[in-house]
């Protein structure tokens, strides 16, 4: 994991127990990264002979890196208060990462990790 993400995590003013910290910053990390992936995934797809029967594919990868790009931002913003909405965010990218290949699995099972550690 990039050092980057937990040390900024680390020094947030408002960081609390409530959230594992190690588990967050690998969930971060992990929707980032998935998000590249479903972008360059999509971007491929647009590229190939047969982009028609590809549509479903480059939908899929559209969403799943809209909804880890938002997933990881709010995140990164430790909203802690606002747990409802961390919870929501969490099972959309873990359910839209199930439906894309297997690079987003990673993403999936940190999203599913960081949800089952909210108790």
């Amino acid at each position: 994991m990039p050092h980057h993400i937990t040390s900024m995590l680390e020094t947030h003013p408002a960081a609390g127990p409530a959230l594992d910290q190690q588990k967050l910053a690998e969930c971060v990390e992990a929707c980032f990264a998935c998000a590249q992936t479903c972008t360059a995934c999509a971007d491929a797809c647009l590229a190939e002979d047969t982009v028609a029967q590809l549509t479903g594919c480059i939908r899929r990868d559209a969403d799943c890196a809209d909804v880890c790009t938002a997933t990881g931002s709010i995140l990164t913003r430790q909203t802690g208060e606002n747990e409802a909405v961390v919870r929501a965010v969490l099972d959309a990218c873990r359910v839209s990462c199930g439906t894309c290949s297997e690079e987003c699995r990673r993403c999936e099972q940190a999203c599913a990790d960081l949800l089952a550690s909210l108790g």
